[in-house]
């Protein structure tokens, strides 16, 4: 039997849902602008958008009893990737004028998807750990899928700061939760926290402890 979740604040969850729909469009656009890069064709770009829109937050969904999940009950979020792989496919030259559109977008969805699993862990009634490896599993799915299909190792396992950005939007909105703070500010701090720490880490070269000697 599917869990109930505990009522959010309106306005805190007409956040959340922009937030996840913007998510899905940017790693939809990530997922495309990768599979353009990798020559697919057409139907490879909207799987590997798809892949990296709607996997994490399939699983974040599975696995605290929100069934079916909301990319399968809400066509919306479906359409959404859809439409983000298109734009990929059609407009990938301006999109990669930007300077490392990938890792730009990926930062962005990594923010956004952090913040809403996270929250949405937390309405479904896990303690702050859990809510915080759910809202990084639904930051980084997403990207490590599409990564795999194309025989790439996941961002998330390389030296780069990726799963320590995400852990850090999480925690911002777990603390702002136990002090009580007003849910919608917090939500935007975590979202620009996760981002810019991972925008920064790529910029500086800053990578995640190594075992010695390795």
């Amino acid at each position: 039997m599917p869990t109930l979740p505990i009522p959010m604040p309106t306005d805190l969850s007409i956040l959340l849902t922009v937030m996840d729909f913007v998510g899905v469009f940017v790693f939809g656009l990530s997922g495309g602008t990768l599979a353009v890069r990798k020559q697919l064709d057409l139907f490879g770009v909207m799987v590997l958008s798809l892949a990296a829109a709607l996997a994490g937050g399939v699983v974040r969904d599975l696995l605290i009893g929100s069934l079916p999940p909301a990319s399968v009950l809400d066509d919306r979020y479906l359409l959404v990737a859809l439409a983000a792989g298109l734009a990929a496919f059609l407009f990938h030259k301006p999109i990669n004028r930007l300077g490392k559109p990938v890792m730009v977008l990926d930062a962005a969805g990594l923010g956004l998807f952090t913040v809403a699993g996270c929250s949405k862990a937390l309405s479904y009634g896990l303690s702050p750990l859990p809510a915080a490896l759910l809202g990084v599993m639904t930051a980084c799915g997403g990207g490590a899928m599409r990564d795999l299909l194309v025989a790439e190792v996941p961002r998330v396992l390389r030296e780069e700061i990726y799963a320590m950005a995400a852990l850090l939007g999480a925690v911002v909105v777990i603390a702002g939760r136990q002090l009580d703070l007003p849910p919608v500010p917090v939500a935007v701090v975590g979202a620009l926290a996760a981002f810019l720490l991972r925008v920064v880490s790529v910029q500086r070269n800053w990578s995640a402890p190594r075992a010695p000697g390795s």
